[in-house]
């Protein structure tokens, strides 16, 4: 069987939406094959195993077999072995954490500089775990 890049792998057994969100993963170093960050081009192999950082979360895939075309949902495990850690999966029960903020009524909505300074709170509970 003919080689498959990592981005096209990743797209066909619906890790990723899209294949450039796959290439833009894999290009940021969000993707490791192997514990070795990779290039979007690098060829799977059958028996690799590829660590996918989303979020908080850190997925963990094995190759099974090699498919060029996107699969539908129900055939993805005849390509792909999902072996994500127990721990890893726990995170997702975590729940969410809610920020209320008070505002005195009447004030209406929030300026562009309060809104930036919520968002800015936002990403640092979402995203503070990466890099």
């Amino acid at each position: 069987m003919e080689p498959i890049r990592l981005d096209k792998y990743l797209w066909a057994v619906r890790v990723f939406k899209t294949r450039s969100d796959a290439a833009d993963a894999v290009r940021n170093n969000k993707v490791t094959v192997n514990g070795a960050y990779a290039k979007p081009s690098r060829d799977v192999k059958i028996g690799d195993r590829i660590d996918v950082r989303k979020t908080r979360i850190t997925y963990s895939y094995k190759v099974l077999d090699l498919v060029s075309s996107r699969q539908p949902a129900k055939n993805v495990a005849a390509y792909c072995l999902d072996v994500t850690l127990p721990e890893e999966l726990a995170k997702l029960d975590v729940p969410r954490e809610t920020i209320f903020v008070f505002r005195d009524r009447g004030t209406g909505r929030p300026t562009k500089k309060e809104r930036r300074e919520l968002d800015g709170l936002m990403d640092d509970l979402l995203f503070d775990d990466e890099d």
